[in-house]
């Protein structure tokens, strides 16, 4: 195992392979996943996004505001001070720079804004990664809550086994951070174990420092974390409760009969299909891919073309939506507090030209 160690394999190779490795199953999994839906009439699928009605964009919109709001709120809870529109801009800009910038870039920009508005980055880093892992969570585990939807309407389950190892995974995630909010000790110990596994890929990693990062977080954040959590997984489970709306609703504009498809099962199948958002750009084509094949398993092959413009009304609003609000954020948070901090002087000295 010594390649696991850096000693045959320096960092950048094991950073390469690692691109490589997630490049592949990306591939792969698209390429399974869009076999399910079979041939596809573009022409049909053309059809349902023409004659969407004037009205259902803004109620789309409208729709996706509450979302991006309900998804914002877990920061208002573990951010001491944070008041709730600077954790929506915060939280957008935040989606917009992680979607085109891998994590952690995203938090030069979230802790500038903090720095902005008086709250001290420790406390606003340690607030936001909170909000990650409750999102985790939540993540993984609301397949769960297809599974239910699926037994009390009486449609089959063949679809969702797989999401059992997903669900495995949440209540990992779940289990492990109520452990290291139990205690210091713990939570170092946690820590040092957590450094000792990264180090066998990444060599540069320092379990000490580790422990002690751990030790800190569990210091600055358990109160705030018992006080907030419940609260925070509610409104987790809100903005998907709006999302799968969304899916829903766009599904209905486009042509998806409900005597054909039921609300439950495409509800049930976009909660089925969600743990798919962690890959790239929110896991664009794979959830499609998903959810159109659960609803063409039921209603059949008929409602295939409309099931995938309804999908592709739904995907404008939950990938370009994010974008759009991150940039417009992004520019008023610059507009009325950005231009004194370090960030944005380092952007502005760096677009002077030279000489």
């Amino acid at each position: 195992m010594a390649w696991l160690d850096g000693t045959v394999l320096g960092p950048r190779t094991r950073a390469w392979l690692l691109r490589i490795g997630l490049i592949g199953l990306i591939a792969v999994l698209v390429v399974i996943a869009f076999r399910l839906i079979g041939e596809v009439d573009w022409h049909a699928v053309w059809y349902g996004l023409r004659y969407l009605d004037w009205w259902q964009a803004p109620a789309l919109l409208g729709l996706f505001a509450v979302r991006q709001i309900f998804n914002s709120t877990p920061l208002v809870l573990f951010v001491p001070g944070l008041k709730l529109m600077p954790a929506v801009m915060n939280d957008q800009v935040g989606t917009m720079v992680g979607t085109m910038i891998p994590t952690p870039s995203d938090l030069v920009f979230r802790s500038a804004m903090f720095s902005s508005w008086q709250i001290p980055v420790g406390r606003g880093v340690a607030g936001t990664l909170l909000h990650k892992l409750c999102f985790y969570i939540v993540r993984y585990g609301i397949p769960i809550a297809g599974l239910f939807i699926l037994l009390f309407s009486g449609h089959d389950l063949r679809f969702a086994l797989w999401d059992l190892a997903s669900i495995a995974l949440s209540g990992g995630i779940l289990a492990m951070l109520l452990m290291v909010m139990h205690s210091t000790q713990l939570a170092e110990a946690c820590g040092l174990r957590a450094g000792r596994l990264v180090r066998r890929v990444r060599g540069s990693v320092d379990p000490e420092s580790w422990s002690t990062a751990w030790g800190d977080f569990h210091d600055d954040m358990a109160e705030l974390f018992y006080h907030g959590y419940v609260y925070a997984f509610l409104a987790l489970f809100a903005m998907l409760a709006v999302d799968s709306t969304m899916v829903l609703a766009s599904m209905r504009f486009a042509g998806v009969p409900s005597s054909d498809v039921s609300a439950s099962l495409i509800v049930a199948a976009y909660l089925i299909a969600y743990p798919l958002t962690l890959f790239p750009f929110s896991g664009i084509g794979l959830i499609e891919a998903a959810v159109v094949a659960m609803v063409v398993g039921t209603g059949g092959h008929g409602v295939e073309a409309a099931a995938i413009a309804g999908m592709i009304v739904w995907r404008v609003f939950a990938l370009g939506g994010p974008l759009i609000a991150g940039l417009l954020s992004l520019l008023i948070w610059q507009r009325i507090w950005g231009r004194e901090t370090k960030l944005w002087q380092l952007v502005r000295t760096r677009q002077k030209p030279v000489g």
